[in-house]
Order: structure tokens, then sequence, then C-alpha cells
């Protein structure tokens, strides 16, 4: 029997073991709609030119370096930015609990954690708790196996980032590995990925 989730998809069970139902992939389900430096490039009114009243945005090397939990001077600007267009922000992290919330309470920022990406666990929560509507709604992250994935699950929007640093957490190591043969695939598909410095 087929069972189905809102949050993870479509699973069934075999001998008390869950398997998850992925449709055929396609290298576009790891293709973002906007690709750009860094976070803070994203601008307040080119968000509420297009529409997007809410940012989700990873946590890890996305919002702050993995490695550094204070932020940057950027980062901080940024969030004031949002804040006074009236965006926003809520982090969606694959982290648990008390890393989130140590890391963000000094942003004041609303968050999920334990997101399962590429499930779209943490984007629905972030959705219903907040009240957002899809259309209004982007997801910013580093990875594609992860935030990118997610995003194109959820039928939402999606911005990918540049790390903020070159070396990753050692459960992000595998998926840069994965990340590396899809971006490949997606170059050969669509040409060169460049960053830029906007939406």
């Amino acid at each position: 029997m087929v069972f189905n989730s809102p949050y993870f998809g479509k699973y069934v069970k075999i001998n008390s073991k869950i398997y998850f139902l992925e449709k055929d992939l396609s290298i576009d389900d790891y293709r973002p709609t906007f690709v750009v430096e860094a976070v803070y490039d994203l601008r307040a009114d080119d968000l509420l030119r297009r529409g997007i009243h809410a940012v989700l945005v990873d946590l890890d090397n996305t919002l702050i370096a993995w490695n550094n939990p204070d932020g940057t001077p950027e980062v901080r600007a940024w969030l004031d930015e949002m804040t006074m267009a009236d965006i926003s922000v809520v982090v969606v992290s694959n982290n648990k609990h008390s890393r989130v919330n140590r890391a963000v309470s000094r942003f004041g920022v609303d968050f999920v954690s334990r997101a399962m990406k590429p499930f779209t666990r943490g984007i629905n929560m972030a959705i219903k708790r907040y009240g957002f509507d899809r259309d209004e709604v982007i997801m910013v992250g580093d990875q594609l196996m992860t935030d990118i994935r997610a995003a194109h699950r959820a039928g939402i929007q999606s911005v990918l980032v540049k790390p903020l640093v070159t070396s990753d957490a050692w459960n992000t190591k595998i998926n840069r590995w994965r990340e590396r043969r899809v971006w490949a695939k997606l170059e050969e598909k669509y040409g060169k990925i460049q960053y830029q410095k906007g939406i």
C-alpha cells in the first residue's frame, strides 16, 4: 500500500521499513530559479518587484559560516533591510533545535529546525506556521541537493548562493561530491552557471 505524507511525499512500508517514492527525477529538479553571490545580494526592492514577501534561508554557509556563528556586518545589514521592507525572514535548517536557536537568537530571526531537506517538511512547516502563500516565498541556500531540491518539491522559487566558506561540516561533504556531478549536468544542458549580484 502506498501512503502519502504532506511533508515527505509518497512512501511504502515493507517489513516495518519505510521507502520513499521519488518521481522520475530530471536535472531540472535541481535547477535554481536564481543564482547569486550571497544572500545579502538579494535586495528588498528586487524581491518585492517579483512579489516575494518571505525569504526562507538556510543557516550554515548561507546566512552564517558553519564555523562562525557571529555572522558578518553584511548579513546583519541585510536582515535590517528585510525588516524595514516588511519582508519576513525564516531560517529553515536541517540542524537540531538547540544549534539553530543558539545561532539565530542574536539576530532575532524565526526558524524551523530539523527541516529534513531535500524533503519539504521544513518549508511546509514555515509556510503553514506563518501563513505565507507559496507564490510569495523564496528559498535561499548553498546546496543544490538539499535547499534547491526541497524548494522544487515544495513548489516555490529558489536562490542558490555561494557557500560562505569553502570548507564544509563533515555531513555536507558527501552532498558536495554528488552536487559536482549535478552541477556538471546542469551546465551541460543550460551552459555555464554564473553567480550574479542580484536577481
